[in-house]
């Protein structure tokens, strides 16, 4: 039996919950939430004996195996450090941390653990992005040369997942005071995953020009300064020289929140959709090339992250993507960022 430690109750912890209560030999043992109420009603719904006002009152107690971190991107840091020191495997919502630095140490605490340690970059889930990036590796498309990967989402035009003016669980993610790196940190991690997994290389340079719009008078709605970043867009120089464009918005109008990957070698090339939930592959290779033909590939489906974790905390398969792979990408955010500032110049990662 896999004892399992929920750490944050919000809405991302129900999905954390469902999935981990569903698999059998695992055992939801407790919850912790610094917000007494939201607790008591979390374990009540999932079923979980214990509850918790913090990491430390969790690990004095320490009846659990694995821990599912799901606090807030500014508390990653703080919550999931105790945990490796003690021993514990961790699973944490990306992005690993706020910054660089806090996500390296965090890489380099767990493998001196020598704990499971997993970032959940939920689009790893995709059947069409794991069949792409095996076509790549082995050489279907040949030596990579091109790409344009983008994430769209439209919530700040349309209410489909609720009303972001008068929502908290919304209005956070659009104020740097309140931890957000805008979509740049939010979704960019996303989709810079997306496309440097797919290609497999690493991304070598980077700028990147950000945008925030007026959304509300005086630039703000009550205690929320409306000042996190609402698009992105990066251009990327990979390790073995391609070059490629990558964006992220919240105001795509006409998609809730799909991503694409149009990845091309010097034999072939490949399209990668997530759109309304359905993924899809096409390539266009060999023969099909003279004539522009591009075909569906099946894409067999692929275990969740959360059946991997439980999966590698049993020593049956590979803890990817890790903590290493979070600080890689966090640093990657952080220089796109930085060139933002310095008037979108081109830095090396």
């Amino acid at each position: 039996m896999v004892r399992v430690l929920v750490v944050g109750t919000g809405g991302m912890a129900e999905n954390h919950a469902a999935a981990f209560a569903a698999m059998d030999g695992v055992e939801l043992v407790a919850g912790v939430d610094t917000r007494a109420e939201p607790l008591a009603a979390f374990c009540a719904r999932h079923r979980i004996g214990r509850g918790f006002a913090s990491v430390s009152e969790a690990l004095d107690w320490g009846g659990f195996d694995a821990v599912t971190n799901v606090t807030p991107d500014a508390a990653h840091y703080a919550t999931v450090m105790p945990f490796l020191a003690a021993g514990k495997h961790v699973l944490c919502e990306k992005p690993l941390a706020t910054n660089a630095v806090q996500a390296g140490a965090m890489a380099d605490a767990a493998a001196q653990a020598g704990v499971v340690n997993m970032v959940n970059l939920s689009y790893r889930n995709v059947a069409a992005l794991q069949r792409a990036a095996v076509l790549v590796r082995d050489g279907a498309i040949g030596r990579v040369r091109h790409f344009e990967a983008s994430y769209l989402q439209s919530w700040l035009v349309q209410p489909a997942w609720g009303e972001w003016r008068t929502e908290a669980q919304w209005l956070w993610r659009l104020s740097s005071a309140h931890g957000s790196n805008g979509v740049l940190g939010d979704v960019g991690i996303h989709i810079l995953d997306f496309a440097t997994f797919v290609a497999g290389q690493a991304a070598a340079e980077v700028s990147c020009r950000l945008a925030t719009f007026d959304k509300a008078e005086g630039g703000r709605i009550g205690e929320y300064v409306l000042n996190a970043n609402d698009s992105a867009t990066m251009q990327l120089v990979l390790e073995g020289g391609a070059i490629g464009t990558v964006t992220a918005t919240r105001f795509a109008s006409g998609h809730l929140n799909d991503l694409s990957l149009r990845i091309h070698g010097d034999a072939g090339g490949l399209e990668v959709t997530f759109i309304n939930n359905v993924s899809r592959l096409r390539a266009c290779v060999g023969a099909d090339l003279q004539g522009a033909v591009w075909r569906d590939v099946d894409c067999p489906a692929v275990p969740t992250i959360y059946a991997r974790f439980i999966a590698a905390v049993r020593g049956q398969g590979a803890a990817v993507p890790d903590f290493a792979r979070g600080a890689a990408l966090q640093r990657l955010v952080d220089r796109a960022g930085e060139s933002a500032g310095r008037g979108c110049v081109s830095l090396t990662v």
